[in-house]
């Protein structure tokens, strides 16, 4: 009679011990399930945060995308961006530029065409926006947008604190050293180079000139005024002159922009060369007001150059004495420009 409580006895010590040691293994197994869990939902929210700033990214991207394309603006806009047209930075042949600026956004130039004809006009408009409206480059003026009404046909640029580099040359303004001058030139290039032969269709500009190179804050060169540019094909050997010959600037413009002979974009090469001429000597090309043998700076400064006579080119041109070098292959360059080298 006493095995069967000893039997029972044994049984309940069994389930006793097995309660808690479940328990523990339950509530492990929760722990680590629950912890799981919530390192989930942390890798899940972090995926879902990553992608929320890359779409934030790839909005950010595609509205940038979007201000470098030119924006239309009404002639209202435009009114209220110049204070009325207050602000006149300056004018020429194809029109009159003021200042600007929209909320929230960087100072503008604003230049409204104009021309003797409609025609004239809408010619300019299309060259700019065709041309410059379609590329960017460091060292070309970036077009923010245009207006085109019956009662306003205007083009909006980025400001150039600086102005045109002719001011610098030949107006009085600060004195810029000839190592920086060296960087304006080099620049220049830079950009003229890009037009020609890095564009999916070559760009001729056709008025390299001072006064077509703007300087930013920095003295960074950008050429502008894109309004007798054109577009041709990289395989074409010559370019035709609609709307007849002519173009150009006196004194910058290639001969055979103005005579019955072959023109291509090296006429913007001849154009640089006549600008480096300028950018060395501090002074206009032509000038009347000078002995007779300085009247033409080219032949005065090539001939000087030849006979080693440094020391009077730096002290006529302003030169230090540290960039004769530099000086000396500037105006081979020149040269060689004007030779369509």
């Amino acid at each position: 009679m006493a095995t069967p409580a000893i039997i029972s006895s044994t049984n309940t010590s069994d389930n006793s011990g097995s309660g808690p040691g479940l328990l523990i293994a339950l509530s492990t197994f929760f722990g680590v399930l629950v912890v799981f869990s919530c390192i989930r939902c942390f890798i899940n929210k972090k995926n879902i945060d990553n992608l929320a700033d890359q779409l934030n990214k790839i909005d950010d991207f595609l509205s940038n995308l979007e201000k470098l394309k030119p924006m239309r603006f009404s002639s209202e806009q435009l009114i209220i961006a110049t204070e009325d047209f207050a602000h006149m930075l300056g004018a020429g042949g194809c029109g009159t530029v003021y200042k600007g600026s929209f909320p929230n956004s960087a100072t503008v130039a604003v230049k409204v065409l104009r021309g003797s004809s409609d025609q004239q006009i809408e010619a300019q408009f299309m060259a700019e926006v065709s041309t410059i409206g379609r590329i960017h480059h460091f060292n070309l003026v970036r077009l923010i947008g245009f207006c085109f009404e019956n009662s306003m046909q205007a083009l909006v640029y980025e400001f150039m604190e600086n102005g045109s580099l002719d001011g610098f040359l030949f107006r009085n303004k600060e004195r810029i050293p000839f190592d920086k001058l060296h960087e304006i030139a080099l620049g220049t290039a830079k950009g003229i180079a890009y037009l020609h032969e890095e564009c999916q269709q070559r760009i001729i500009h056709y008025d390299i000139k001072p006064g077509n190179i703007l300087l930013d804050q920095n003295l960074s060169p950008k050429v502008a005024d894109f309004g007798l540019a054109k577009l041709c094909n990289r395989d074409a050997t010559h370019v035709t002159m609609t709307g007849g010959r002519g173009r150009g600037t006196p004194g910058y413009a290639a001969p055979e922009l103005w005579m019955p002979f072959p023109v291509t974009y090296k006429c913007d090469v001849y154009s640089y060369g006549m600008l480096l001429f300028e950018i060395v000597g501090r002074r206009r090309n032509l000038e009347f007001n000078l002995p007779e043998s300085q009247e033409w700076f080219p032949k005065w400064v090539q001939e000087k150059f030849k006979k080693k006579e440094i020391d009077e080119i730096a002290k006529i041109c302003e030169i230090e004495e540290d960039n004769g070098e530099r000086a000396e292959r500037m105006v081979k360059c020149s040269e060689n420009a004007r030779r369509r080298g």
